[in-house]
């Protein structure tokens, strides 16, 4: 039964590690995406990219925190403890308000983005 436990325990921890290092290599490819964006932005007069550029890095991000808060679950799946589960509770309500006001902003830079392009 300890094998068990062990080998579970050991899943549980590497799918952890793997969520959170795709949670970050998703960020840094919003980054660099946003950085070459933001490049062919400034090279020219025109201002309207910017609202793309906004929308694609904040897709990046939204992303991104959907696999950090996979890792939380996964994490506490593992005799989980109340401490354990008040601080997932905690972090899934502030990543939840982050997605739900970069969502909102994606939707405000679409729209300013479809007026100005009218």
């Amino acid at each position: 039964m300890e094998n068990v436990e062990y080998v579970i325990t050991n899943i549980v921890v590497w799918l952890k590690l793997s969520l959170h290092l795709v949670s970050v290599i998703l960020v840094g490819i919003g980054a660099a995406v946003s950085v070459f964006l933001l490049t062919r932005i400034l090279a020219t007069p025109d201002w309207t990219g910017f609202h793309r550029l906004r929308r694609t890095f904040a897709r990046y991000l939204v992303l991104a925190l959907e696999f950090q808060l996979a890792a939380d679950i996964v994490a506490t799946a593992v005799e989980p403890d109340w401490g354990q589960l008040g601080r997932l509770g905690a972090i899934a309500a502030i990543r939840t308000f982050l997605n739900y006001f970069l969502q909102l902003e994606m939707k405000d830079e679409t729209a300013e983005g479809n007026s100005g392009a009218s």
